[in-house]
């Protein structure tokens, strides 16, 4: 949950924005956005392969260019 309190004189455009970008490096709305739909958990899984296929992918091309 992120909490903020308004400053003094501090004026709502300047609050909100201060608001956002709690929000953004909370993790908040990336979860919220990860929860909207249901996700098997085969399909989970899959994403985690693919990530991890790709990243392994990655490492090797950059140790070969040095």
């Amino acid at each position: 949950m992120v909490v903020m309190r308004v400053r003094d004189r501090e004026s709502i455009q300047e609050a909100v924005r201060r608001f956002r970008k709690l929000v953004e490096r909370s993790g908040l709305k990336k979860e919220m956005r990860r929860r909207q739909y249901y996700e098997k958990p085969s399909e989970t899984k899959r994403r985690a392969r693919l990530r991890a296929e790709r990243r392994a992918f990655a490492m090797r091309r950059a140790q070969k260019t040095r």
